[in-house]
């Protein structure tokens, strides 16, 4: 009677460790299977595709914060392989991730794996597409690149909250020659293709260069950075501090500095072989890179010709509605047209700030002011909102010379870090009073931020879904923002706000014209910066800075208007079809809950909302 317990026992055990073992053994095939085969399930196989790329960029788990612990992968101490032979096998994985995941069958997806199978396969192919201009680009351009993103991204996205990630952040500075040997790499490449910028790229990005080694190292933007995230550590003691200090100081020094000079020496060479034509069909097969870069961008099958005709007739369109405002507000001079008065507007002490520090104090302040506005009163609109906070920071000064107007920064996936709108606070003369509400509209709420943090807090989807960026998809939202505010009641009692939100539009109608007449007409940098001042109103160091931007990323500047077009004719169409049932929080729903899609398929959403709500 005694031994009957003690087999029953070693039965038991037999039996778990078995059923351990099993388990065991199942698991191990199916990270087997998920890592280095095909995944069995089509949920885990969008997950395998986001990880591949997350794991393959340090930099990008850093700047979206992804809960990855450092333990399981220590990523914070690198920076992404950017050699030739790193991007050559980038590329054929996604050839591959393309092949597998149209080897799953359609017939047993869902509704909702169907919807990431799609935006997946177009993301993937149009990367397969530009394979062929893989060295068409401006690697190191005056609106970004190493030498400008590095110092941001070590300042804005590499956080510090133990000593171990204080010294991760003097490795990463160690590891600056290793990046830029990277990027000589590749830009020698594009150099023996006759790829090379035009002389106005190279002169500006020498001159950002020259200013960023001129710096004292204890004024420069990585030593300033570590030294107020120390600031922040609660539980490091000074001794420690100045250890960290001085070798985040002797990196700078030896590492970082050295690295841009040599970046120096070959721009400075580069530049004798530069030419001024400014427009990509100067390159080898360069009307078909742009063709490509316009649907890479607008994620449509619009013409180069179809983008400068469709810019022309807003801006004709756009004008009038201008007009009509200035005539209420009884500026009526026939000699004058609404871009002469906006050219007016512009020196005008009425619509502008001091320019000093306090000035620049008081616009950070109306944009906040604005933006908490908007921020409460969007009940009848949206039944979705973000739950991370937007703040507004002026873009860092070693770059804002070279940045555009503004940009915003998304929050991480971690919660650690709020959405930011940059603004650009150079000169004080470029803000306008009149033309601050829509610029904060547009990067913030209910804009990029709005768009992008509820995106990011979606629940249910693929992670690849939450963070994929397509271009008219979200400058279209951004752009709908603006006129969305206009249609709610924003600028009630604001006939010279409604007038900014006008010249914002203007602006972006205006792009497609110089972006098509840059890239595809052939036309010079002046005809388009001529053709912009003309038509906007903007001052013309505003306009120097955005047709330089045009011309080192063909198409982008052709999302905004594109995107928002297309949104406000789904809108139509629903509206037209449901007529009493349309609920506009439903609409936006459809939009906003789905995440970022190409246009293509952001129609079929729509489609599928007007069949279902029938």
């Amino acid at each position: 009677m005694t031994k009957k317990p003690r087999s029953r026992g070693r039965r038991i055990r037999r039996i778990v460790g078995r059923t351990f073992l099993v388990a065991l053994l199942v698991g191990i095939i199916f990270l087997v299977n998920l890592i280095w085969f095909k995944p069995f399930f089509l949920n885990h196989y969008y997950d395998k595709v986001f990880i591949k790329f997350a794991l393959g960029s340090p930099e990008t788990i850093s700047s979206l914060g992804l809960p990855i612990p450092q333990w399981i992968y220590h990523y914070g101490d690198d920076f992404d392989d950017i050699s030739d032979k790193a991007l050559q096998q980038q590329r054929a994985n996604i050839r591959q991730y393309l092949k597998t995941l149209q080897s799953y069958s359609r017939s047993g997806q869902s509704e909702s794996q169907l919807l990431s199978t799609d935006i997946m396969a177009w993301f993937l192919d149009n990367q397969v597409r530009g394979d062929k201009f893989a060295y068409h680009d401006y690697p190191v351009n005056q609106m970004g690149g190493i030498q400008s993103g590095l110092p941001s991204f070590m300042e804005s996205s590499h956080q510090i909250s133990s000593v171990s990630d204080a010294k991760d952040y003097n490795t990463r500075l160690s590891k600056f020659p290793i990046k830029f040997d990277q990027l000589l790499e590749g830009l020698k490449i594009r150099e023996s293709k006759k790829i090379i910028p035009p002389r106005f790229v190279i002169d500006r990005v020498l001159k950002e260069m020259k200013g960023f080694v001129e710096t004292p190292v204890k004024e420069n933007i990585l030593y300033v950075s570590m030294q107020k995230k120390l600031d922040k550590l609660p539980d490091i003691d000074k001794a420690k501090k100045t250890k960290l200090l001085k070798a985040s100081e002797a990196q700078i020094q030896k590492a970082v500095y050295p690295a841009y000079q040599k970046l120096i020496n070959y721009f400075t060479q580069l530049r004798k072989r530069a030419t001024t034509d400014d427009g990509v069909w100067k390159l080898p097969n360069g009307k078909a890179y742009y063709t490509h870069m316009l649907r890479n961008h607008t994620t449509t099958d619009i013409t180069p010709e179809e983008v400068f005709e469709l810019g022309k007739k807003e801006v004709t369109r756009i004008t009038a509605e201008m007009k009509d405002i200035l005539d209420s507000l009884g500026h009526i001079d026939s000699t004058k047209t609404p871009q002469d008065f906006l050219q007016q507007f512009n020196t005008e002490k009425r619509f502008l700030f001091s320019n000093d520090d306090e000035g620049r104090k008081q616009a950070i302040a109306q944009y906040q002011k604005l933006i908490d506005h908007i921020d409460k009163n969007l009940g009848k609109v949206f039944d979705v909102r973000p739950k991370a906070g937007v703040t507004v920071k002026r873009i860092p000064k070693f770059k804002e010379k070279t940045a555009p107007g503004a940009y915003y920064e998304p929050p991480s996936l971690d919660g650690s870090r709020p959405g930011v709108f940059f603004a650009n606070l150079r000169d004080m003369k470029e803000i306008t009073k009149y033309g601050m509400p829509t610029l904060a509209y547009h990067e913030a709420i209910p804009g990029h931020h709005f768009q992008l943090a509820v995106q990011m807090e979606l629940k249910g989807l693929p992670l690849f879904r939450k963070v994929i960026p397509f271009t008219a998809y979200a400058e279209g939202w951004a752009l709908y923002a603006e006129r969305l505010a206009k249609e709610y009641g924003f600028y009630k009692n604001d006939p010279y706000g409604d007038l900014g939100r006008l010249q914002a539009e203007i602006f972006r109608a205006v792009r497609l014209v110089v972006d098509a007449g840059i890239h595809y007409k052939k036309w010079t940098r002046e005809q388009a910066i001529d053709y912009m001042v003309k038509n906007t109103g903007m001052t013309k160091s505003e306009v120097v800075s955005e047709i330089e931007r045009y011309i080192v990323t063909p198409g982008q500047a052709c999302a905004y208007k594109i995107g928002q077009l297309k949104i406000l004719a789904l809108r139509a169409k629903a509206k037209k079809t449901l007529g009493n049932k349309f609920d506009i929080r439903e609409f936006h729903n459809v939009i906003l809950k789905n995440g970022a899609a190409p246009l293509t398929i952001l129609e079929k959403l729509v489609d599928r909302y007007i069949q279902n709500k029938q």
